[in-house]
């Protein structure tokens, strides 16, 4: 399939904007929905998820999943499991993306990748907060001493054994902080919880 000058000039508006867009970030910058359809059927972009698309000669994604997330959802925080695996906290592997959103958020939808969506605020939600570049993209995730305190607020959904194989490994692990984790169990009401478990790793 030739490519055409408007095909040509949606592929530089692609690379503009680190490789990937939406459909709607796509519509807005000018490309027509039939660009859009003739770069996806000459195999020039791919699409990540409904309405993402990524261009193809990119090299492939480390961090799919959360990419998409981060894209589709960018006000929503990697939390819990997703996290602690993300930090090499945890031998989970996770089957679904972990986010935190306000409650008030109305609860998002994505055809892939699946999504756990956990309600958090005040402090709880903004406070921990890390920036990471992951395939040219920022993606918010958890620090680890705030993810290890999550995961112990969430012992009853996640199990008591996920939380304590966070802290077994965030003890060794080259970010521990032990003011610092305790702050984020103050700041997730767990730290009458947790300490105990502490005291005899330390």
């Amino acid at each position: 399939m030739d490519i055409t000058p408007t095909m040509k000039a949606a592929l530089t508006l692609f690379r503009e904007h680190t490789g990937i867009l939406r459909t709607s970030d796509a519509l807005r910058l000018g490309i027509h929905p039939r660009t859009l359809y003739a770069l996806r059927d000459a195999g020039l972009v791919e699409p990540l998820s409904r309405g993402l698309y990524r261009l193809t000669e990119l090299q492939p994604l480390a961090y799919p999943d959360l990419v998409t997330v981060a894209h589709k959802i960018p006000q929503a925080v990697v939390c819990l499991v997703s996290a602690l695996a993300f930090h090499g906290l945890t031998t989970q592997i996770p089957h679904a993306v972990d986010i935190a959103l306000l409650p008030q958020v109305a609860h998002p939808t994505l055809a892939y990748p699946p999504l756990r969506v956990f309600r958090f605020s005040g402090l709880a939600l903004s406070e921990g907060v890390e920036l990471h570049t992951l395939d040219a993209i920022p993606v918010r995730i958890y620090a680890p001493a705030k993810c290890v305190a999550d995961s112990f607020k969430y012992r009853r959904k996640l199990g008591l054994d996920i939380a304590l194989e966070a802290l077994r490994t965030y003890r060794v692990h080259p970010a521990f902080q032990v003011d610092m984790l305790l702050r984020y169990a103050q700041i997730c009401r767990v730290d009458n919880v947790m300490r105990p478990y502490l005291e005899t790793l330390l």
